[in-house]
């Protein structure tokens, strides 16, 4: 165990001003030793509006430079990318964060994040950092997915039994994400790397009852609507949150590395099942956060998983949250 001493940042005041949100940030060490690219603290707590927002970090995947793994762009081109956003240059850093969310009395989960030790060996600090923010996740409400990708949906299954992690809260996904990864046959016609995790998706997820399929626009909390962005996946959703005069678009993987695609938001990752489609979501929900204000948070964006962009010619400019 350790020590939960708490402090208080006030940090990013001009930025959370200018979105409507809390400057207190609130912190607490976690259960693991900070390294050059993970945080010397495990959540980030801030307001929109009466919702209140809590980041929770849960690792890293110190992934090894890949040239497919942005379609047609070097590793040299990658890793220039990422010196001049000040991040490590001697791996591809996707972190992961996952937001808790807190409506009235309800605890909404935005997505599970990527299950202890199930995703990389390293993702193991949700549970602990949880409970260190003072959240029993046996009290979620609602678990609201942005698509099925293992990092985003194995922290829904136990490792090994696959038994649910959430049994009694209320799972919300677009129906063309369920639709299509549970589709009979759906597992024979995967690339063969993507194999394993589509029979695990066709054989446990249809099991389970408490499923809530909505479609595009659908008001899925109060305050909370399903913002479609297809393209990463075939039904990959945002989810936009309302609260008084502010807004914090939640993005799941539609910047997913910000050095990379904010400069370049034409790439193409190899993750992503429609390079194209995905590229027009990208810039259609990037334009609309700068045009209205919106602020953002991602899955991979540097912890604690929230930031701004700015319109830089044809591209963008991403300036993270600070965390100190």
């Amino acid at each position: 165990m350790f020590e939960m001493s708490r402090r208080t940042l006030l940090g990013s005041a001009a930025a959370a001003a200018a979105f409507g949100l809390a400057s207190k940030l609130e912190f607490v060490p976690p259960a693991f030793a900070a390294s050059a690219d993970e945080p010397a603290t495990g959540f980030y707590r801030y307001k929109v509006g009466d919702i209140e927002v809590t980041a929770i970090y849960d690792g890293i995947w110190r992934k090894p430079h890949d040239p497919a793994f942005i379609k047609d762009v070097s590793i040299d081109e990658t890793k220039q990318a990422l010196a001049a956003a000040h991040l490590p240059t001697d791996f591809m850093p996707i972190p992961l964060t996952v937001v808790v969310l807190k409506v009235g009395g309800r605890l909404i989960m935005m997505d599970a994040g990527s299950g202890v030790g199930q995703w990389q060996a390293n993702a193991t600090h949700l549970p602990g950092n949880m409970a260190a923010a003072g959240i029993d996740y046996r009290k979620i409400d609602t678990v609201m997915i942005s698509h099925f990708h293992p990092d985003h949906v194995w922290g829904l299954m136990e490792k090994g039994s696959n038994a649910p992690v959430f049994p009694n809260a209320e799972l919300v996904v677009h129906s063309a994400e369920y639709n299509w990864w549970t589709d009979p046959g759906r597992v024979d016609k995967l690339p063969e790397g993507r194999k394993g995790a589509g029979k695990r998706i066709a054989e446990v997820f249809p099991k389970w009852k408490n499923w809530k399929l909505v479609e595009d626009g659908a008001q899925v909390a109060p305050g909370i609507e399903l913002v479609s962005a297809p393209g990463h996946t075939p039904g990959h959703s945002t989810y936009l949150v309302n609260s008084g005069n502010s807004q914090l678009l939640v993005s799941a993987d539609i910047m997913y590395v910000p050095a990379l695609l904010a400069p370049h938001p034409e790439w193409q990752g190899s993750y992503d099942q429609d390079g194209p489609l995905a590229i027009t979501s990208r810039r259609k929900l990037i334009d609309r956060v700068i045009a209205d204000k919106i602020a953002i948070c991602g899955s991979h964006f540097p912890f604690p998983g929230s930031g701004s962009f700015v319109k830089d010619g044809n591209a963008y400019a991403f300036t993270p949250t600070s965390q100190a």
